[in-house]
């Protein structure tokens, strides 16, 4: 009976937070519903550009995949670089040439298979079953696969390996900055600092300052892991890269301190996590957005980790300079800026 009480009392009191309820309900069927989305998306068909191609060779690869034929190879190449299609193709002297961007593995290796497949189709339909072809000197086509970023020994993992940082550096710092601030209001220390003659921004600003020091060295820690304990790619500046990880990091203490003025205790705040850090997850290019519905792709641009994964990515595999990756700093910088200020107007909240 005693027992019977005590699940009595959890049961009312689970009931009574709706918060909970939303946890145990409507999160995992909403993260569910986001990921059979993506990951049921239909895999489309590499999209090609190419320059003299044999017309039989044209044709069959045109049914897996989006052809363009050009006249201008440079040009091409240029829109290669800025990622604009999959890849080039170019014919002269009996050889392809097949080059490709190169930072994401996935899609690379979607046009290898794609290209080989073709070729495979050529040399079977119209070299080796007809002796015509073979008698005038046509011979199996060579080819020869070229990477602007990366290389043929690329893994999955060096692709995704400065998404992966971005993301460690997010959710570590989410946890602890959460965390720290909620004991802050449990121990009565945030009341105590409202009644002191601090406006609520200086407040907020000495918070984000104080546990900053050390998620700077934990953003550090982990960056100098990654790059030289497992030997990730990197192709751009130490420094940017670390830049970027720092607003990301910046971006996840505010916005950790943000939400724990909405939480009473540790399980409240950990209900953030399937709404505010798992989407972050699927948007972040561990699964490719491609082919997904629109409104997926959306709804990617309102989370902060979706311009530091891509700026990470460029900065590290495809070497970018500052310049190039202005937009998502600024983004990251902006997210800082705003959830700092959102503290401000949450913090008498917080303190009650």
């Amino acid at each position: 009976m005693r027992s019977a009480t005590v699940a009595k009392r959890i049961i009312k009191q689970i009931i009574g937070d709706k918060r909970s309820l939303a946890l145990l309900f409507v999160a995992p069927v909403f993260v569910l519903y986001l990921l059979s989305a993506i990951l049921n998306s239909p895999a489309g068909k590499p999209t090609l550009e190419a320059v003299d191609l044999p017309a039989p060779l044209l044709d069959i690869l045109k049914v897996d995949a989006n052809v363009t034929e050009i006249t201008d190879e440079q040009a091409a190449l240029n829109r290669l670089k800025n990622k604009e299609f999959d890849g080039l193709l170019s014919f002269s002297d009996n050889k392809l040439k097949i080059t490709v961007e190169g930072s994401e593995t996935s899609i690379s290796a979607s046009v290898k298979k794609t290209v080989s497949g073709a070729l495979s189709e050529y040399t079977k339909t119209y070299l080796s079953s007809n002796p015509k072809l073979s008698q005038a000197g046509i011979k199996m086509l060579e080819s020869q696969f070229i990477y602007i970023n990366g290389s043929e020994d690329m893994t999955v993992f060096d692709s995704m390996a400065p998404l992966m940082m971005g993301f460690f550096i997010f959710f570590f710092v989410f946890l602890l900055a959460g965390v720290s601030f909620l004991r802050e209001r449990i121990s009565g220390t945030l009341e105590r600092l409202m009644a002191s003659p601090l406006k609520r921004i200086q407040i907020v600003i000495g918070y984000f300052l104080g546990f900053g020091v050390f998620v700077m060295i934990q953003t550090l820690v982990i960056q100098l892991f990654m790059i030289y304990g497992l030997h990730i790619t990197l192709k751009g500046s130490f420094i940017l890269v670390l830049l970027i990880n720092l607003l990301l990091a910046a971006g996840s203490l505010s916005l950790g301190t943000l939400l724990s003025a909405f939480a009473k205790n540790e399980f409240q705040l950990f209900q953030f996590i399937p709404v505010v850090i798992v989407p972050q997850i699927l948007f972040s290019g561990l699964f490719s957005l491609r082919e997904a519905p629109q409104w997926v792709k959306v709804l990617s641009k309102i989370f902060p980790l979706t311009y530091g994964a891509d700026a990470l990515r460029d900065v590290a595999i495809r070497g970018f300079t500052f310049s190039k990756v202005s937009f998502d700093i600024f983004i990251l910088a902006f997210y800082a800026v705003l959830f700092i200020f959102l503290n401000s107007l949450a913090l008498k909240k917080a303190a009650t």
